[in-house]
């Protein structure tokens, strides 16, 4: 089990590499965001010009790509044709999202949908670097920390609160992914290949994954990580344990960044393990070459495993010490995209096109070349889990298929990227290599891309307009609209902070209007709801709970069930007026309906609150309760 020197070199100068790039990269994501920053822009769905000005930075990223290229293939200056391709790939997606976002201070979808919850875990690991869960107190969390863990020490850094800190941060990281990935990609394949399947990717993931900021950085890596684990599973068993390493750090990541991929690569790298395993036999016909196989996946697993304890051990330590939980909902999820197979390649679009090369190309060249090895089984995993998630209908839950349909984009999209290039040669040889058709196929290639790459911000024309009429963390909309009833949130924490006389992170509130917890580090009683709730909080019993609440007629008994409550009760509650007393929505999971929420108000009557023990503000359209005794 020895690694050689020279491999052992190579691993050692791309480790070397990655932390140079990634360097490089946050200097150029933070001067690019800065200098957005410094000028008053117009909403980009009320004007043009942030559009132009993201077409012409990505000309520019698309001019430093061909420069590498062209530097890469003539041998030349290999410093600078690196330089050139960390710039254009980290410009590339500073341009592309910093740009449209400048006038905001808020991410793509803003605290909409699923950003609300995300920004909470943000916010609430930027107020404190323990592993708390996003919601409730005294629980540790269920959903993976590493993403919001770093982002909270980045807040810590620039002195920004989660909320804050969340564009620059999602950005930045993104922009240090990209130049990671070709930094893989380029210990794998030729350099100026390495240029153009980064470039494309990067443009991919951008488009169809960067809402889900933290899924995108594994989506970006997931090609490369999954060519480097086919590198370490169809080797001699003395070979490959680089790749090894390297593949049990990707999926260490995932665990850490995001559930639902650390399953998809697991069950890929089983699958690849598989289809090792029957290749070599053939080749042999030797039940012997299956144990150096089954080691390699052992430390695979051993080196993941280790990692994701690094966010997974306490709620592992506390569920199986038997604490109450309930089981979980998050998988109480099918909208149509994940009861229907996906076929991008035969989408009429650019995108459809290159997917389209990249199947092709995978099913020529699977028998002859490790990468459509690789990426064709990366293919087969994603569609054999899709059929699973469909028959897992039938027991009552799915596994989110729908979720990797961006992934399934990034894998033909970086197979079309080898077809198109392979492809393109093998025309040459065939008409007699006229010396003008390169210059063609590369001119072909340019326009597309750039085509491509200026109708990205329409493709997030949506996710973009959100965070512009979203009300931010300082109550303003940065399309200079009437802000929401958000903008009253500051006053609500110096009403509490001042009433309560405690810290934040000390105090339960419980409110249906949990934006408020996105901006401020307050724990919640209940979250927004059940499938992003952590088990161990026990969502549906504590929703009873509240109902139970809503039915007692007297201050005494409200105060004697808060302090009989299983869970640490509320100091404070937010509430909405309503015609009959203070309202609260709550939500239940109605799967599989879709949607699969259904919402609804419980009423708690004043009467219960005109005690001595609760002091009651009214600010704006809340009612703010707290108890102080």
């Amino acid at each position: 089990m020895t690694i050689g020197v020279a491999p052992a070199r190579r691993t050692a100068s791309a480790v070397g590499e990655i932390a140079l790039g990634a360097l490089f990269a946050v200097v150029v994501a933070t001067v690019g965001l800065y200098a957005f920053s410094l000028v008053q822009w117009p909403a980009f769905n009320s004007s043009n010009v942030t559009r132009a000005i993201t077409t012409l930075g990505q000309v520019v990223a698309a001019a430093l790509f061909a420069a590498s290229i062209y530097l890469y293939r003539i041998h030349k200056w290999p410093w600078i044709a690196r330089l050139a391709a960390w710039a254009g790939l980290s410009g590339f997606v500073t341009v592309t999202l910093g740009m449209p976002l400048a006038a905001t201070k808020l991410y793509l979808f803003g605290i909409s949908v699923d950003q609300e919850f995300r920004t909470e875990y943000l916010t609430r690991l930027t107020d404190s670097a323990s592993l708390r869960d996003m919601t409730y107190a005294d629980i540790p969390p269920f959903y993976p920390a590493g993403w919001f863990w770093l982002g909270g020490r980045v807040g810590n850094v620039l002195g920004m609160d989660g909320w804050e800190v969340f564009k620059p941060y999602a950005i930045g990281l993104l922009a240090v992914t990209a130049v990671v990935s070709f930094v893989l990609w380029k210990a794998l394949i030729r350099a100026d290949w390495a240029v153009a399947v980064s470039a494309v990717t990067t443009a991919l993931v951008v488009a169809h994954a960067s809402p889900e900021a933290y899924s995108a950085v594994i989506v970006m890596l997931f090609a490369p990580a999954l060519v480097l684990a086919w590198g370490a599973l169809h080797r001699s068993a003395s070979g490959g344990w680089g790749a090894v390493v390297g593949t049990g750090l990707f999926l260490g990541l995932a665990a850490t960044f995001y559930t639902l991929y650390l399953g998809l690569a697991a069950f890929t790298v089983v699958l690849m393990a598989l289809f090792a395993a029957v290749l070599a036999y053939r080749e042999r016909k030797s039940s012997n070459v299956l144990v150096p196989i089954a080691i390699k996946v052992a430390a695979i697993a051993a080196i993941s495993g280790l990692i994701a304890a690094t966010v997974w051990l306490p709620y592992l330590i506390e569920f199986l010490r038997g604490a109450p939980s309930t089981s979980g909902t998050a998988l109480h999820y099918l909208p149509e995209a994940g009861a229907t197979l996906p076929f991008p390649m035969f989408e009429f679009s650019l995108m459809g096109g290159l997917c389209l090369i990249g199947t092709v190309w995978v099913a020529v060249r699977f028998s002859s070349s490790r990468r459509a090895q690789a990426l064709g089984v990366g293919v087969v995993s994603i569609y054999l889990w899709t059929l699973l998630s469909m028959a897992a209908t039938a027991a009552g839950t799915t596994l989110l298929s729908f979720r990797l349909e961006a992934v399934l984009i990034v894998l033909l999209g970086s197979a079309g990227v080898f077809g198109f290039l392979e492809g393109s040669h093998a025309i040459y040889q065939a008409i007699n290599e006229p010396p003008k058709f390169r210059i063609a196929a590369v001119v072909v290639a340019a326009i597309g891309a750039m085509t491509y790459a200026q109708n990205i911000p329409q493709v997030l024309q949506t996710e973009i307009t959100v965070a512009y009429s979203d009300t931010d963390g300082d109550g303003n909309r940065a399309d200079m609209r009437p802000p929401s009833a958000v903008s009253y949130y500051r006053e609500v924490d110096e009403a509490l902070t001042e009433q309560t006389q405690r810290p934040r992170d000390e105090t339960v509130v419980l409110t249906a209007d949990t934006s408020f917890l996105s901006y401020y580090p307050y724990f919640g009683f209940q979250g927004l709801t059940s499938h992003y709730a952590n088990p161990l909080a026990q969502f549906d019993q504590r929703a009873d709970a509240i109902e139970q609440w809503t039915e007692l007629e007297t201050p005494d008994q409200l105060i004697d069930a808060l302090e009989s409550s299983q869970w640490r009760a509320p100091d404070a509650f937010l509430f909405r007026r309503g015609a009959d007393g203070y309202t609260l929505r709550l939500a239940e999971d109605v799967y599989p309906n879709d949607p699969n929420v259904r919402r609804y108000t419980v009423t708690f009557p004043e009467a219960l609150f005109e005690d001595p023990r609760f002091t009651v503000t009214d600010i704006g359209p809340f009612a703010l309760v707290v108890r102080t005794a």
